[in-house]
């Protein structure tokens, strides 16, 4: 009898009852039913919204890192061409201890002549106008392909300190009458006027 109404519950189709009794084959499935008015929308809006925001999200990560990239590299380059600037007026600043040094050696030599005198003379002389001939190419290793690197300044620096070393040597060689600084040194070419009457009256 039982078997019976468990078979005749089993048969029982109805929409929204499940027998627990029966087997899991007999079980009715729930009908699949279409989605309502407007959720396909809703969906395919979601969808593009993830998708915008992912590729938002992306976009935003790589420009950040393109930002960070290049403040890093526009950093670097500062800090080069801020070397560059020190080492350009180190370079310029160098005379002005040379001028110093050679007018202690000049002062220690003495106004004779002799060997020591004379080269030392003689350096203060042509090192200041070798440097001054040559100073492009002394500067050239501080030269920048973008112009960042002014080096007008450490130029003139070094043209002027070594003018004053050049200014050093020459008073160094007037002083040791190298120079034809005075009158005397020019008596040659005085023109001597011929006397052309001679008498034995002394002038009044």
């Amino acid at each position: 009898m039982t078997s019976t109404t468990s078979s005749t519950s089993c048969n029982v189709n109805k929409k929204w009852s499940v027998n627990l009794n029966c087997s899991t084959t007999n079980h009715h499935q729930p009908q699949s039913f279409p989605p309502p008015l407007g959720m396909r929308l809703v969906t395919a809006y979601e969808a593009q919204c993830q998708s915008s925001s992912f590729s938002s999200s992306s976009s935003k990560l790589s420009i950040q890192k393109a930002s960070e990239l290049s403040a890093k590299e526009k950093q670097r380059a500062a800090t080069l061409i801020q070397r560059k600037t020190s080492a350009a007026m180190g370079l310029a600043t160098s005379p002005g201890k040379s001028v110093l040094m050679n007018s202690f050696m000049m002062y220690m030599s003495g106004s004779n002549l002799n060997m020591w005198s004379i080269s030392v003379t003689s350096m203060s002389i042509i090192s200041p106008i070798r440097a001054i001939l040559g100073v492009n190419s002394q500067f050239a290793k501080f030269e920048d392909s973008s112009g960042k690197v002014d080096l007008q300044m450490p130029k003139l620096i070094f043209v002027v300190l070594n003018l004053v070393w050049l200014a050093v040597g020459l008073y160094k060689m007037s002083k040791m009458r190298l120079l034809p600084t005075t009158s005397a040194d020019w008596s040659g070419r005085i023109v001597w006027k011929e006397m052309l009457e001679s008498t034995s009256i002394p002038p009044l």
